[in-house]
């Protein structure tokens, strides 16, 4: 069985609100990045990626099995429970997959709704890699190359 797809709704978060709301599962990645709107997200999607403690039965969720969400930081909104923009860059570095794509577009929102700064944000792992993706960020609605 699957959630209903984000074609059935007016925005991705609308979407993810009423697929995971009152779940005990933590949206993560690009899932996580759609809810905190830094990310519209791609047309017609159906895949959701969350930590859990236990799979579930829908087949569409990515169910990423955790014994604890003490390590995970979160936050809880409207019972939807969604990793921070600290938690989300450092799950989508971290998995072999990643979708950069998803990151770079967020990570542009946020330098420029910050007052073009990247401050707030803590990477401590993948330093190398999140440092190439800040420059892509930061030329992402421009033209030229800093």
């Amino acid at each position: 069985m699957q959630t209903k797809g984000s074609k059935d709704f007016i925005s991705n978060r609308e979407w993810l609100t009423s697929a995971t709301q009152n779940e005990n599962i933590i949206l993560r990645g690009v899932s996580a990045l759609e809810y905190l709107q830094l990310f519209v997200g791609y047309y017609d999607e159906e895949n959701i990626d969350v930590y859990a403690k236990n799979v579930g039965f829908y087949s569409n969720i990515q169910y990423h099995i955790v014994d604890s969400f003490d390590n995970i930081e979160y936050f809880k909104q409207n019972n939807v429970l969604c990793s921070t923009f600290n938690q989300a860059i450092k799950d989508i570095l971290s998995d072999s997959d990643g979708d950069t794509q998803a990151l770079v577009e967020s990570l542009s929102r946020y330098y420029t709704t910050h007052n073009e700064s990247f401050d707030g944000l803590q990477v401590l792992e993948n330093k190398e890699e999140f440092e190439e993706l800040k420059i892509w960020a930061k030329n992402y609605y421009s033209d030229g190359v800093e």
